[in-house]
């Protein structure tokens, strides 16, 4: 059926006036509510991400986040299997990711807080981003303190492993020589900045999840904010 030119007349004002308010609604999200919904959904992600790693075996059954074993001792599998010492390097595992799993749930509190202090630019920058937007907003606000805290944690956990003790003592000089970097020359260390890692990695994934499906995070300011962004 074709449209007459006194219909498009017609609707062509309509037309404008809908984009113009769609337009103004855009405006209006940026300057009132991007704020507001980015921290509700900040606080949504953060939070169910360290509760799904602080879960009994959050990391360790979690490929994405899964701590492997330092790579030097990974290499040196085959002698210790030879040397009858394989188990140990499956046992490590559990023990890492354990220590991992038990110091992610100090996290909350500082992840909470991030999102309390959020600037408007903070937001604006977090909305206008790439994929790890969040991830580097988090990295940058609460990685330091965290590492602080965390690093007892896992040293805790880690210094019941005969083989974790002798990996240390053994790379004890390598920061020193310039070969490994400071923070994977313990055990400790390492398992302390992978299970960082592995928290902003289940931030962003959370992140994901709810710009696919706003509506479905459950919050009306949540599904306004990041519904205006598909």
């Amino acid at each position: 059926m074709s449209i007459s030119r006194r219909s498009i007349a017609l609707l062509l004002p309509l037309t404008l006036a809908a984009a113009s308010a769609y337009a103004l609604s855009l405006a209006d999200l940026s300057n009132q509510d991007a704020s507001g919904g980015l921290k509700a959904a900040l606080e949504k992600g953060s939070t169910l991400a360290v509760s799904k790693l602080g879960a009994e075996n959050g990391f360790l059954n979690n490929e994405k986040v899964r701590i492997p074993l330092p790579k030097i001792l990974e290499q040196a599998r085959p002698l210790l299997k030879m040397t009858g010492k394989s188990q140990q390097l499956d046992d490590l595992v559990v023990q890492m990711n354990h220590a991992a799993e038990a110091a992610v749930p100090m996290a909350k509190p500082l992840l909470l807080d991030a999102v309390k202090s959020m600037t408007v630019t903070d937001a604006k920058n977090i909305l206008t981003g790439g994929e790890t937007s969040v991830t580097d907003f988090f990295r940058d606000k609460t990685s330091p303190k965290l590492a602080v805290q965390f690093l007892p944690i896992v040293k805790k956990v880690t210094d019941r492993s005969d083989l974790a003790n002798k990996y240390n003592a053994a790379m004890a000089m390598a920061p020193k020589l310039g070969v490994l970097a400071k923070e994977q020359a313990t055990v400790e260390g390492y398992v302390t900045q992978r299970a960082l890692d592995g928290l902003y990695t289940m931030i962003g994934e959370e992140e994901k999840a709810i710009r696919a499906d706003p509506l479905g995070a459950g919050s009306k300011l949540i599904g306004k904010v990041f519904g205006a962004l598909k």
